[in-house]
Formats: C-alpha cells, sequence, structure tokens
C-alpha cells in the first residue's frame, strides 16, 4: 500500500526546493560535523563528544535506563553502554537503582554532570550567539520557529519514511 508522501503529487518547484532545502541541510551538517570535531579536542577529562549525548539526554530527560537511552540516541546498548561508563568514570553520570525493577539500573546526571552539561551549553550558545550576531532580532526568532516546525515535521514523518525503506528493500529482495 503507498504511503500518502508515495501518493502525493509534487510539483517541479516542490521538488526544487525540497532538493535545495537537501543540499543546505547536507551543508549544515557537514559544517556541524565540523565544528564539533574541532571541538572535540577540547572537551574536558578526556571525555567523547557524543558521551555528551548521554549527558545531554539524562538531563533533558531524567534517569533513564541504557536501552532507553539507545533508543532514544539511535545507537547500539554497547555503545551507550561504553559511553555511559566513561561518564561514571569521570564523576558526570552515576547509577542508581530502578525503582521498578530492582535488577536495573537507571543512568542519572550526577552535580558535577550538571555542571559540565551547563558550562558546555554556555559554550554552544556564545557561539551560535557570534554566529548571528550580524542578524536582526526577529530573523533569529524566525530561525528558531521555522527549526522548529521542520524538526516537528521530521519527527512526525520518520515512522513513515522507515516504513517506505522497509517495504522498497522487502520488495528487492522477493
Amino acid at each position: 500500500m503507498p504511503s500518502p508522501v508515495e501518493e502525493a503529487a509534487f510539483t517541479d518547484t516542490e521538488l526544487d526546493i525540497a532538493d535545495e532545502l537537501g543540499v543546505q541541510l547536507v551543508r549544515f551538517m557537514r559544517l556541524l560535523t565540523k565544528a564539533k570535531s574541532q571541538v572535540a579536542k577540547l572537551g574536558p577529562d578526556g571525555i567523547e563528544r557524543a558521551a555528551y549525548a548521554i549527558l545531554f539526554q539524562l538531563v533533558h530527560d531524567g534517569p533513564q535506563r541504557t536501552s532507553k537511552l539507545a533508543e532514544a540516541l539511535h545507537a547500539e546498548i554497547s555503545t551507550i553502554s561504553r559511553q555511559s561508563s566513561s561518564l561514571v568514570q569521570h564523576g558526570l553520570v552515576e547509577r542508581l537503582a530502578d525503582p521498578e525493577d530492582g535488577r536495573a539500573c537507571l543512568l542519572a546526571p550526577t552535580s558535577e554532570g550538571l555542571r559540565v552539561f551547563e558550562e558546555n551549553r554556555r559554550q554552544r550558545n556564545r557561539w551560535l550567539a557570534e554566529v548571528l550576531a550580524e542578524w536582526p532580532e526577529e530573523e533569529r526568532r524566525v530561525l528558531n520557529r521555522l527549526l522548529d516546525r521542520l524538526n516537528t515535521g521530521i519527527e512526525a514523518h520518520a515512522p513513515q519514511l522507515a516504513d517506505q525503506i522497509s517495504a522498497r528493500s522487502k520488495g528487492e529482495s522477493a
């Protein structure tokens, strides 16, 4: 059964705009990757920058099991386990007993983890403020609204995309 996206007829103009957005998003992702790799050398205590994604998730969504973190971060449990162990060793995250299942544990940020998170956040905010310093305030606000709208759309359509890719690969292997 075709998805609503497959059934929709898009104009050439709509597809051209989508292509232009795709090019800009790829450029954006490359620039972010470059910026992250440059900052990675400065990470405190030799902690992998990727491990900060775990800290971010724990600060924003509260204590979680490794499996839930892996799902939220689209990563393998073994990767999350290795990175969270590093965070525990550095005193940024602690393991707590899971009140719902005594056999499992939850990961939670420590007070030092919260301090490091806030310092990284301040650094990021200063960098972004510098990048956008010449933009009028209203354009910065519009950018935030549009990125929120784009992210919401991507979140809403991600399951459809996954289903389409899965259906195509099943069709090719049949």
